[in-house]
């Protein structure tokens, strides 16, 4: 796409919907102020907005490491190739001290790296992180993939046929959707048609379970029936818990499917609000969007020295 029409076009997601809920300022710099921060002559605040938004803290890093690996695992498998368990979970552990070498030095101020990987909140700030609280994220992944092995999804996977596979998370330029004019992101991470033609969509989690994570798949079983012009009602929706090693299925029927419209044209509506020309997604003034008084959500944030935060979540 020419730059010219690199727009920063209105659109939604559960992770967008997340961050305009936790800190209305923290949403402000991810998705406005940041915008054009790759650019070689993007003001110095614009390009550190940019570079701080990248940057994940440890947990979420391994669950994108755990999740790239299954992706991974599951083309092979789509694609007839035999896959070695050990293998997998060897080389997503080298990645991870490859990843953490190239963050401890922040090169990601000066260099490219890998694309689904920019650098670690923990090392940007300094945060004391003790080498068990290190060694505890890699048992994360390495518990993961262990359990994905030994369960009922790699029997399942290599027993499915071309024409049962649906998706194997296709990235944000796919997995898109229209919800009341609005482009709606819905990645599913596994998506495919069981053999008496029931479509089931799959999200892997690496975190304890909680609420709020039905959500994320309901959306996801809007994207299927559209895109693929399944009926809503037969999609079945699953949430597994690798590290804990549950299976939570997502009720899919109408009553979910109108709460979820409902509370998705709400959150539609709050974001506009704040928009002082909608029809180009332009934002009203940062003072429109205040920062959150929970200061343990400031101590989580990237944005906490741009936002003049940072002493206060030192002291959380």
């Amino acid at each position: 796409m020419a730059r010219s029409n690199f727009t920063n076009d209105f659109s939604w997601s559960k992770s967008r919907h997340d961050k305009f809920q936790e800190c209305p300022r923290a949403y402000y710099f991810y998705y406005y102020r940041s915008w054009g921060g790759w650019e070689a002559r993007a003001e110095p605040e614009v390009r550190e907005l940019y570079v701080l938004k990248k940057l994940s803290n440890r947990y979420s890093w391994a669950g994108s490491v755990v999740h790239d690996a299954i992706r991974d695992v599951l083309l092979d498998w789509r694609a007839g190739r035999a896959v070695d368990g050990t293998k997998v979970e060897e080389q997503a552990l080298q990645l991870m001290r490859d990843d953490f070498r190239y963050s401890q030095g922040k090169g990601f101020w000066t260099q490219k790296y890998r694309k689904a990987f920019s650098g670690l909140v923990e090392h940007e700030y300094g945060e004391q992180v003790t080498n068990e609280e290190w060694r505890q994220n890699a048992d994360t992944v390495r518990t993961a993939l262990r359990w994905f092995f030994d369960s009922r999804w790699p029997e399942l996977a290599r027993g499915l046929k071309p024409d049962q596979w649906l998706e194997v998370d296709a990235g944000a330029s796919f997995s898109t959707f229209t919800l009341d004019g609005v482009k709606v992101f819905a990645i599913p991470d596994f998506a495919y048609v069981e053999a008496d033609g029931t479509p089931v969509v799959v999200d892997w989690k690496t975190g304890k379970v909680r609420d709020g994570y039905d959500e994320q798949v309901l959306g996801y079983s809007l994207y299927l029936s559209q895109r693929y012009g399944l009926p809503l009602e037969k999609v079945r929706a699953s949430l597994v818990y690798l590290n804990e090693g549950q299976e939570q299925h997502v009720r899919v029927d109408v009553e979910a499917m109108e709460g979820f419209k409902a509370r998705f044209t709400e959150s539609v509506a709050r974001m506009r609000e704040l928009l002082a020309d909608p029809a180009t997604n332009t934002p009203r003034d940062a003072s429109a969007f205040p920062p959150t008084e929970d200061s343990t959500a400031c101590a989580r944030c990237v944005f906490r020295r741009p936002c003049g935060r940072e002493a206060a979540a030192k002291e959380v």
